[in-house]
C-alpha cells in the first residue's frame, strides 16, 4: 500500500496537483482520482486491493450439481468404496443431465476441505506397469488377513484377471489350505475358463519350490495345461493389481458391521465382489468397469494340451446308505448308489473326473463326472448323463 498512501497523502494533506502527482509516481490521473475517492470513503483501509474476482460465472458449476458431488462423496465414503473425483463423475451421470469434468469434480472436493494432499507418492512415470493383452491371459492370486468381531484371524483369497481386473475369485476360509485354493479356482474355472497363466507369490499354499516339492495347485495346473508364474522373493510389486485389490477390500470391509462368522464375512465379499465387478469404474480401464472389460475382447486359453487323463481302479464297499467314497482333488466325494444297494462289492473304474461304479456281477450301478463343488455326489443326472440307479440296471460292461 506504499504507493497508494504516498499519493493520498500528497493530494490530501500536501493539496499538491493531482497531474502533479500521477506524473511523479508514474500512474495515470484517473487513478490518482479513484485512489482519492477511496479514501474519503473508507479512510486507509479502502487502498487495500481488491479482488479482481468476477461477480457472477455463466459457467460455474450450478449449486445442486454440486451439492449432489458433495453427497455423493458422503455416500460412497459411507459405504467404503472408492470416492475419488473420476468415481464420484462416472455415478454422476445418474443423476444429473450435465456432468463436469473430473477437474471440476476434484477443485470442489478441495474447495470444501475433502482432499487430503499426499506428497509421499511416488510420481507415475517411476513405475514399470504391464498389463496382459486379453481376457484370461493371466489371473494374479494372493492371500490377506483379516479380523472377525470375536477377535479371531481368518484369510481371504483373491484373484483377478490382470487385464480386466475382473475380480474372479474372493473366499474367506480360516486358514487358506492348498485344498482350498484348487476349490475356489475350480469354482472360478467352470465360471470363466481356465486362464493361460496364473500369478501367485511364493506361499506355502502356491508354491512348493521351497520344500524341494509341489503343492496341489501346482500339480492341478500342469494337469490343466496352465501356466503357473511365482513373483520375486520379497518383491509384491510383481503382483501389483492383486495387492492394490486387497488394501480396496479392507477399505470397504472396515466401514461395514464387524463379522461375526466366516459366513457373514463371506456375504460381505460377495456383495463387494458385485459391485466391483458391475459398477465400479476402473481408472486403468478408462472408467469401465471390470465386467465390461472382460466381455469387451476374445478370451485366451491354455496354449498346452491337456495331459493324459489319470485312470485308476480301486475295489471298495457301500455303506448302509448306498454311498462310496472316492478322493478327488484332495477332497473326499460321496457318491450315492441308492439303498438298494447297501453294503455291496463294487469296482470303481476312474478316468479323472469321470467315474463309473460297477457291481460284482458286471453290471453297472452309475456312471457319472463328479462335480467339484460338492463333495455329496446325490442321484441326479451330472452334467447331461443318464442316471443308472438301482431302478435302471442295465448289462453295460462286464469286468473280465
Amino acid at each position: 500500500m506504499g504507493v497508494e498512501r504516498y499519493v493520498v497523502e500528497a493530494v490530501v494533506l500536501e493539496g499538491r496537483s493531482r497531474r502533479d502527482v500521477a506524473r511523479s509516481a508514474g500512474i495515470s490521473k484517473g487513478w490518482v482520482d479513484k485512489l482519492v475517492e477511496r479514501y474519503r470513503a473508507g479512510g486507509y483501509a479502502a487502498l487495500q486491493p481488491r479482488s479482481r474476482r468476477p461477480q457472477s460465472c455463466p459457467h460455474a458449476v450450478a449449486p445442486h450439481i454440486e451439492a449432489a458431488i458433495i453427497g455423493l462423496r458422503q455416500e460412497l465414503s459411507g459405504a467404503g468404496y472408492d470416492h475419488g473425483p473420476h468415481t464420484i463423475a462416472h455415478h454422476l451421470r445418474q443423476r444429473v443431465s450435465v456432468v463436469p469434468s473430473v477437474a471440476t469434480v476434484w477443485r470442489i472436493l478441495k474447495r470444501h476441505g475433502l482432499i487430503t494432499a499426499q506428497p509421499q507418492k511416488r510420481p507415475k512415470s517411476s513405475f514399470i506397469r504391464f498389463a496382459a493383452t486379453l481376457p484370461n491371459e493371466l489371473w494374479q492370486a494372493d492371500t490377506t488377513h483379516w479380523q472377525l468381531a470375536d477377535g479371531s484371524h481368518v484369510e481371504i483369497l483373491n484373484c483377478l484377471d490382470d487385464h480386466s481386473r475382473l475380480l474372479v475369485v474372493s473366499d474367506a476360509f480360516r486358514t487358506v489350505k492348498a485344498a482350498d485354493v484348487v476349490h475356489s479356482f475350480a469354482a472360478a474355472w467352470l465360471v470363466n475358463g481356465f486362464p493361460a497363466a496364473l500369478l501367485t507369490d511364493n506361499g506355502a499354499v502356491f508354491s512348493g519350490k521351497s520344500r524341494q516339492g509341489k503343492v496341489l495347485l501346482e500339480t492341478e495346473l500342469e494337469r490343466l495345461g496352465i501356466t503357473g508364474k511365482h513373483s520375486t522373493p520379497y518383491h509384491p510389486q510383481t503382483c501389483g493389481k492383486v495387492e492394490r485389490l486387497h488394501q480396496t477390500l479392507k477399505k470397504y470391509l472396515c466401514k461395514q458391521a464387524p463379522a461375526r462368522s466366516l459366513a457373514v464375512l463371506q456375504l460381505q465379499l460377495d456383495t463387494f465382489r458385485a459391485y466391483y465387478n458391475q459398477q465400479r469404474p476402473h481408472r486403468a480401464l478408462h472408467g469401465e468397469t471390470p465386467l465390461h472389460a472382460y466381455h469387451a475382447r476374445l478370451k485366451a486359453h491354455p496354449e498346452t494340451p491337456l495331459p493324459t487323463t489319470h485312470f485308476r481302479v480301486r475295489q471298495d464297499t457301500t455303506d448302509t446308505n448306498g454311498t462310496v467314497t472316492l478322493r478327488y482333488l484332495s477332497r473326499l466325494r460321496h457318491i450315492a448308489l441308492g439303498r438298494a444297494n447297501k453294503h455291496q462289492r463294487v469296482t470303481l473304474l476312474v478316468a479323472g473326473s469321470h467315474v463309473r461304479i460297477v457291481a460284482e456281477d458286471g453290471s453297472l450301478l452309475r456312471e457319472l463326472t463328479i462335480d467339484p463343488l460338492r463333495n455329496y455326489q446325490g442321484l441326479g443326472t451330472p452334467c447331461g448323463r443318464p442316471r443308472v440307479g438301482h431302478h435302471d440296471v442295465r448289462q453295460v460292461a462286464t469286468i473280465t
